[in-house]
């Protein structure tokens, strides 16, 4: 059994440690937000935050996060209020396909932490999920909403 805790609520999972913390969101606490897209750690769709960092958690085992706090895009907001950085992806329509975008949104709640005032070519260089359909102009744009909003809101 690995005990986690996911979006704030306990679980205890019968699942074996070297489990990829992928699919034990997925499969065994039945969180399906959080995407499968390459298994290696390198396209960013499985991100997700572990102790408020972001990782790729397909690459990690879950006996990893045992212990430890994990977010997914479902806990992400604030009951029915967005975190600032979904409502930035709505406004600037970021989706297409929409598969990658809960491993962007996460990434780029983490990229923001570190770096609140970023230029377009912090955000190229430090955001590097894939996404198959390009839709990298408007993620740079929704991430420079979103860090427009929090010093706003942080003034």
């Amino acid at each position: 059994m690995i005990r986690l805790t996911i979006n704030g609520k306990a679980h205890e999972l019968a699942v074996e440690d070297e489990m990829p913390l992928l699919w034990a969101i997925r499969e065994a606490a039945g969180l399906t937000g959080t995407k499968f897209g390459c298994g290696k750690g390198l396209c960013g769709a499985c991100t997700v935050h572990v102790d408020g960092v972001a990782l790729r958690s397909c690459s990690v085992p879950v006996s990893f996060a045992a212990g430890k706090s994990v977010t997914t895009i479902e806990g992400l907001a604030d009951g029915d209020k967005l975190h600032v950085v979904q409502q930035a992806w709505i406004d600037e329509n970021v989706p297409q396909c929409g598969y990658c975008q809960p491993g962007q949104i996460m990434a780029a709640v983490d990229f923001l932490k570190r770096n609140p005032h970023p230029s377009d070519d912090d955000i190229r260089n430090g955001i590097t999920n894939l996404c198959r359909c390009g839709t990298y102009l408007r993620v740079r744009k929704a991430i420079l909403r979103a860090a427009a909003r929090m010093a706003e809101d942080a003034a």
